[in-house]
């Protein structure tokens, strides 16, 4: 991985991604899959969580998001970039456009290491609505929170209840 104040090996930053993008998930079967070089677990501090509709948004706060770093293979950089811009709705630095920006922040590895990585972070106005009326994740971990939580066991007697329904 890069290290965090060192120029990125292949002249371009790697990816720090927390919802559909992370390995396993639809964009990452869609869009990644067979084009990344690494991918590593990471943490993204200074950043909060917050549902969205089928997926997430992150702003900056006080929070630590948690998500994988992917590093695109060095001949796929280029359409890697491009899109992921396109399904990020971000247009380019500062233009009032984009749904998210995408911005370079450092991030934390497993063992203590950082990285500098390309996170995509809600553009302004969104980034305003969602501390307004948005939803917070706590946990910082989309995969974890848009799972049900397991039913508690029932009784003997609920079941057989239940049978006779």
């Amino acid at each position: 991985m890069t290290p965090a104040d060192g120029p990125p090996r292949d002249g371009g930053l790697p990816f720090f991604v927390y919802g559909t993008l992370r390995p396993g998930e639809r964009y990452y079967l869609r869009l990644l899959s067979g084009r990344t070089a690494s991918e590593a677990p990471a943490r993204l501090p200074g950043a909060v969580l917050y549902e969205g509709l089928g997926y997430p948004y992150a702003t900056r706060g006080d929070g630590v998001v948690t998500g994988a770093l992917i590093a695109p293979l060095p001949e796929e950089y280029g359409q890697v970039l491009r899109v992921l811009d396109q399904l990020e709705e971000c247009f380019g630095p500062g233009d009032p456009r984009n749904l998210y920006d995408r911005v370079a922040r450092t991030v934390e590895l497993p063992g203590g290491g950082t990285a500098r990585a390309w996170v995509y972070l809600a553009a302004a106005p969104l980034a305003r609505e969602l501390r307004t009326h948005g939803t917070p994740l706590p946990s910082g971990d989309w995969l974890s929170a848009r799972r049900p939580a397991p039913a508690p066991p029932r009784s003997p007697s609920a079941r057989g209840n239940a049978d006779r329904a």
